[in-house]
């Protein structure tokens, strides 16, 4: 073979090695950015999924709660907790990733308001737990304003001159009329979601229902 041949051939082994290799380098540049958003979908699916199952537990909960069934009661409980199963809600402190959160607020005078008064506060008149009753950090938006005690049915001891069942930030989300009532539901989930950077970073999933 002559000198130009071989010469000819080494330059077309190059340029196909080079070829090869600028191929492989766009292949990569393109393929990991789309696998990164890809998982990132997954991501995003999996946690919007857990998102609408706990948002309709909440408002499951809700219903039964503000049309009279009593959520004190173990049947009921249990058939709230069957609900949840897949987002393993259970019965019992360090059982479970769930809490359900059922609160009853009310709209009542200040004590000793002279008539016709008009200055109400929003007090906690009941309030009920279901699920694993460990988990305290965000199982509720609208904490009273000090400690107090419950009788049998889970309702607030002297609740309209308790100073302590004030529930002072429910006002930010529901503005209620003098004497009315809302049932509030609220569901949290800790969870184990994968974290994605900015994408996914929080630890639990929460949602809240009205009536």
């Amino acid at each position: 073979m002559s000198p130009n041949v071989e010469l000819k051939v080494s330059q077309n082994t190059a340029r196909r090695s080079g070829e090869r290799g600028t191929a492989a380098l766009e292949f990569g540049l393109i393929v990991l950015p789309m696998l990164g958003m890809m998982f990132g979908l997954v991501v995003i699916g999996f946690d919007l999924g857990q998102d609408v199952q706990v948002a309709q537990l909440a408002r499951s909960a809700d219903a039964m709660f503000s049309r009279g069934v009593p959520m004190y009661s173990t049947s009921a409980q249990n058939y709230l907790i069957q609900l949840g199963q897949n987002m393993n809600l259970q019965a019992g402190a360090g059982n479970g990733n769930g809490l359900i959160t059922l609160s009853e607020i009310q709209s009542v005078p200040i004590p000793n308001c002279s008539s016709p008064c008009t200055q109400y506060n929003n007090v906690l008149v009941q309030r009920i737990v279901i699920g694993n009753t460990s988990i305290t950090a965000g199982a509720t938006r609208f904490p009273t304003a000090g400690t107090v005690t419950y009788d049998s049915l889970d309702q607030v001891d002297n609740y309209t001159t308790d100073p302590n069942a004030i529930v002072p930030n429910f006002s930010s989300s529901l503005q209620l009329q003098p004497l009315a009532t809302s049932y509030v539901a609220e569901a949290y989930f800790q969870t184990n979601a994968i974290s994605f950077g900015s994408i996914e970073s929080t630890p639990g999933i929460y949602a809240q229902s009205f009536f």
